[in-house]
């Protein structure tokens, strides 16, 4: 008989993982977690795992917390407030709270589901997804699903095809033909192909699928373990993964694409290079990632702004974007824009040029700055007349900047050089 989908989505609850710090995304993370972080305009890095499990069917969802939380929660009660107990769904906020150790916050991802088990079996889910809430993709977890329960899997581990080159940083799964795990390694120097592509490696997406009552027990051992760092990608998996019954999902087999977009999509926008590069990837003519994609919406809190506006038209002072993304509230008054991604409610001023800047909400861009390259952090004001992206040497001494080029600019910095 055939695996409803549907009837399999209702059935599951989705446990975010999202009490990251995401220390490589340097002062972007000091009062924020890395889930809660501003990406493509108006949305959270967070609402991308949030909504592939609405856009699957999903309505139980949990969402840990640990790291800086405040920013990530307030978003969560703003935006994500629409479930419904009467209709089945719910979203809980699940900080740590040392409700199982008074010694204790989350010691690891096993360690945040340990926690919360006596709230997870609360609502009796037949199946739970377990989810990172720190990467940017479009997934149908449906599918995902689908396989676990069909291949009556133990685990279920979702998997990124990526070059064997390119995936020493990575948990990596050697299969069978069958997609059933025979390895797992750690950020292996020759990392096993998949089968039938020598040039490819399975990585492990930190998402995983367990039938409820099976994944219980793992836990509770695990909890009592003193070597264990409680964690599913350093323990649980490969300990499930050595009993033979656990098997690999491949990402290009539940992507969700547009028309537009020519193959899947994933990003881990952990650095501030890859943060900046995958911002800027979205002012192209045809984006890699469709966030125009009305058939799979990345639902978020949407601030109430006006739209974006342009003013001035004089030869030396006109408000122009160009291959640029705009959000609302914002105000391009005489300044130059080009390949660029404004958040809500930025301000550039007069006689300004920017050229590559992803600007976080709130920011004002003071007249006749040069900017190139740039993200700048929310509320930043930028002072009159700052250059940035023609001296790295003096860039790399006011600014944190990267090894490729990318400067980094939070309020704090701007402060000491008015100092």
């Amino acid at each position: 008989m055939a695996v409803s989908t549907h009837r399999l989505a209702r059935e599951t609850m989705a446990f975010v993982l999202a009490g990251g710090r995401g220390s490589r995304l340097k002062e972007l993370t000091d009062i924020r977690a890395k889930p809660a972080v501003y990406f493509g305009g108006k949305t959270r890095i967070i609402n991308f795992a949030l909504s592939n499990a609405v856009n699957s069917g999903i309505r139980r969802i949990g969402v840990a917390t640990q790291y800086k939380a405040h920013s990530l929660i307030r978003h969560l009660q703003r935006g994500w407030s629409f479930f419904r107990a009467e209709r089945n769904e719910s979203l809980d906020i699940l900080p740590a709270s040392q409700r199982v150790d008074e010694r204790h916050w989350y010691l690891g991802t096993a360690d945040a589901v340990t926690q919360n088990i006596d709230i997870i079996e609360g609502y009796a889910p037949k199946y739970i997804l377990i989810l990172a809430g720190d990467h940017i993709y479009k997934q149908g977890y449906s599918l995902l699903l689908k396989q676990h329960v069909e291949t009556g899997a133990d685990v279920t581990v979702g998997c990124i095809e990526v070059p064997r080159t390119e995936v020493s940083a990575f948990g990596v799964m050697g299969v069978d033909k069958n997609d059933r795990i025979l390895k797992f390694v750690e950020k292996p120097a020759n990392p096993p192909a998949m089968p039938g592509d020598e040039t490819q490696a399975l990585a492990s997406m930190g998402i995983y699928v367990f039938k409820t009552e099976f994944l219980i027990k793992p836990l509770q051992e695990d909890a009592l373990s003193e070597t264990s760092e409680h964690d599913f990608g350093h323990d649980l998996i490969p300990a499930l993964v050595a009993k033979g019954n656990a098997f690999a999902h491949p990402f290009s087999r539940s992507c969700v694409t547009s028309s537009k977009e020519q193959k899947a999509y994933w990003r881990d926008v952990g650095t501030i290079d890859a943060f900046w590069q995958a911002n800027i990837d979205l002012t192209d003519f045809e984006p890699e990632l469709d966030l125009y994609d009305q058939s799979w919406p990345i639902w978020t809190y949407s601030e109430l702004t006006p739209p974006a506006k342009f003013v001035h038209n004089e030869e030396t002072r006109r408000g122009m974007a160009v291959s640029s993304m705009v959000a609302g509230g914002c105000i391009v008054s005489g300044a130059q824009l080009n390949q660029c991604l404004l958040h809500n409610n930025v301000q550039v001023k007069s006689h300004s040029e920017l050229n590559g800047v992803v600007a976080l909400p709130d920011a004002v861009i003071g007249r006749g700055a040069k900017l190139k390259n740039v993200v700048i952090d929310r509320s930043v004001r930028i002072p009159e007349g700052l250059i940035v992206g023609e001296d790295a040497k003096a860039d790399a001494a006011r600014f944190n900047r990267t090894d490729s080029g990318i400067c980094l600019i939070t309020q704090s910095m701007i402060d000491k050089l008015e100092k």
